[in-house]
């Protein structure tokens, strides 16, 4: 499992109050959606999930990430997901931390540029794992999964789109390897490049709990 531009916000976002969308889903009682647009609102809404022919295929209080905000520095920077993706909330909080304490300060470090979007894939999905026929389901039917095909850097231009699956350079491979190893430790799982066929082109992140709470797979 492993990616256009954005700008800083220097006002808080319309989409930041999610009750201003006319189709959102008032937050249940963990409060979970209320926390997240509050912390890194500016592009983050409730979402309605179909049922399907899986009954297991089911998320726990659904949303629609088109934007994250995280701390950078003295001002707030708007990172987007292209194309907005699907997940739990919980899943939500955890890449928006993960962006904040380790992949902004990441490119901020290696390229001297802010972090801007993810070009994602693999948000909420029902299907089994590694779209086989048969086997268990995959972290994608809970929307507890997130596939990475770049990260792009400032407005994307001079090198500014570090591909997962072909960097361009020492420094976006070494960039690229932080960055998964960051995912070990704020993920139950990373996959990537190297890993297995089924992950050759992406970086795939999910929080599904493992046999022991303290136990991850990285590779």
């Amino acid at each position: 499992m492993a990616a256009p531009a954005g700008k800083t916000a220097a006002e808080p976002s319309p989409e930041r109050n999610v009750s201003d969308k006319p189709d959102a889903v008032p937050a249940p009682d963990t409060g979970c959606l209320a926390a997240l647009v509050a912390v890194h609102g500016g592009g983050v809404r409730a979402a309605e999930i179909k049922p399907g022919h899986e009954a297991a295929c089911s998320v726990v209080e659904p949303i629609v990430v088109e934007a994250l905000i995280v701390r950078a520095g003295a001002e707030p920077l708007r990172i987007t997901l292209q194309p907005p993706a699907t997940v739990s909330c919980t899943m939500a909080k955890s890449v928006a931390q993960w962006l904040e304490t380790s992949v902004q300060p990441l490119a901020k470090g290696y390229f001297a540029r802010e972090l801007t979007a993810l070009r994602v894939g693999g948000g909420h999905e029902c299907r089994r794992r590694n779209r086989t026929a048969n086997g268990p389901l995959s972290e994608h039917s809970t929307g507890q999964a997130l596939d990475i095909f770049a990260f792009v850097l400032g407005d994307g231009k001079l090198d500014g789109t570090v591909v997962v699956e072909k960097p361009h350079d020492t420094t976006q491979e070494r960039f690229l390897a932080a960055v998964r190893q960051s995912a070990c430790g704020a993920f139950m799982t990373s996959l990537g490049p190297g890993s297995d066929a089924a992950h050759a082109n992406h970086l795939h992140i999910d929080i599904q709990p493992r046999r022991a709470p303290s136990s991850r797979f990285c590779q």
